[in-house]
């Protein structure tokens, strides 16, 4: 339990670092470029799973199940892909019913990713192999 507590906080400061850069993103293309907002979501969010992905395997993770480190990266991106399709449905959402800020939609979109990211990749890849 006490690992996945470490592991949990210290994906929670990664996905913090890799939210202010897609946040920022998401902002500078809207605001300054005027992409339509959930265009710019989704490419300052795959943004940040770049960034949060080099993170969480530099400083975070113990255990990979994958040897092959282009196998690992295509895991994480497709588990962020289900991640990114949440992140859009809580923007729009946020956006066209509850007509809240594309920026305040973005901070509740962030915490539906972050546990479904987070619970995904340390059951599927960021887990030590079972030994055959």
């Amino acid at each position: 339990m006490k690992t996945v507590v470490r592991e949990a906080t210290s994906y929670a400061a990664v996905s913090a670092c890799a939210f202010i850069i897609d946040i920022t993103v998401l902002f500078v293309l809207v605001h300054y470029l005027s992409w339509w907002y959930v265009a710019a979501a989704t490419a300052s969010f795959l943004v940040g799973l770049l960034v949060g992905y080099v993170l969480s395997v530099t400083l975070v993770v113990k255990y990979r199940r994958l040897n092959d480190k282009r196998i690992d990266l295509a895991s994480f991106a497709g588990i962020g892909v289900i991640g990114l399709a949440i992140n859009a449905a809580v923007i729009s959402f946020g956006v066209k019913i509850l007509g809240v800020h594309y920026l305040i939609a973005k901070c509740g979109a962030a915490s539906f990713t972050f546990a479904w990211n987070f619970v995904a990749r340390r059951q599927l890849l960021f887990v030590r192999r079972h030994r055959v």
